[in-house]
C-alpha cells in the first residue's frame, strides 16, 4: 500500500489454430478448396482477393476424426515487405503442422506454376526461415479447365523442374476431382505426426523423470 504499482503496455497479436495452412497467389483456388472439403463458406469470386481475412473450416476425414484447415488472403509477390494482404496473415500460418501450396494449373497471367512455386516460397522464407522449413505439399488447381492429360503434363513437368520431393495433388474443388484423396492423405499424415508428436514427449518425459 502506498507504492507506486506497474504500467505496462503490450502489444498483442492474435494468430489462428489450424492444423493445415493453404497459400497461393490471389486465384488460387484456395477459399473454393476450402468451402468443398468443410462447411466453411468464405466469399468466391472470379477476382483476386476476395478473401480479406483468415477463414477456418472442419474438415471430416471419418466418423470420429478431423482436423482444421485455414484458408488466409492470397499473397502476392513482396507480402513479406508489406506488399498486398499478405503481410497481415503470414503470421497465422506459422502455427499450422502442414501448408498446402496451391498454384494454378493454367493461371491466366500465363506464368508458369513452378515459376508462382519460387516466387511464393521466396516470400515465406523471408517473413520467417521457419515457415520455409514447414512440411508443404503442393496442390495443383483448377484441372478442369483442361484435359486430364494436358494437366498431368504440365505439374509433371513443374515437379520435375522444382525437383519436388514432397507430396503433390491434381484437384478441382469445383468437380471435385482429387479433393477426397487430398482429404485422406492429409488426414493419414496428420495422425502419423501426432503420433511422433506423442513418442517424443513420452522420451522426454523418462529422461526428465517428469510424469507428466
Amino acid at each position: 500500500p502506498g507504492e507506486p504499482g506497474e504500467d505496462t503496455r503490450l502489444h498483442m497479436e492474435l494468430k489462428v489454430l489450424a492444423d493445415v495452412g493453404l497459400l497461393g497467389f490471389p486465384n488460387a483456388g484456395k477459399s473454393t478448396l476450402i468451402s468443398t472439403v468443410s462447411a466453411a463458406r468464405p466469399k468466391v469470386a472470379d477476382y483476386p482477393f476476395t478473401t480479406l481475412y483468415p477463414n477456418l473450416g472442419v474438415v471430416r476425414v471419418g466418423i470420429d476424426s478431423s482436423f482444421v484447415i485455414a484458408d488466409v488472403p492470397g499473397l502476392i509477390e513482396g507480402a513479406a515487405e508489406g506488399a498486398g494482404l499478405g503481410v497481415q496473415f503470414l503470421k497465422h500460418l506459422q502455427r499450422t503442422r502442414l501448408l498446402l501450396h496451391l498454384v494454378e494449373i493454367a493461371p491466366t497471367d500465363e506464368m508458369l506454376p513452378e515459376d508462382a512455386v519460387r516466387k511464393l516460397e521466396q516470400e515465406l522464407v523471408n517473413f520467417d526461415s521457419s515457415l520455409g522449413e514447414k512440411p508443404r505439399w503442393l496442390v495443383f488447381t483448377k484441372i478442369d479447365l483442361m484435359d486430364r492429360e494436358d494437366a498431368e503434363r504440365i505439374a509433371s513437368q513443374a515437379v520435375k523442374n522444382l525437383q519436388w520431393q514432397s507430396p503433390w495433388f491434381l484437384v478441382s474443388s469445383v468437380t471435385r476431382s482429387g479433393t477426397d484423396e487430398l482429404v485422406q492423405s492429409i488426414g493419414r499424415v496428420l495422425d502419423e505426426m501426432t503420433e511422433q508428436e506423442q513418442e517424443e514427449q513420452k522420451e522426454w518425459n523418462l529422461e526428465s523423470g517428469s510424469d507428466g
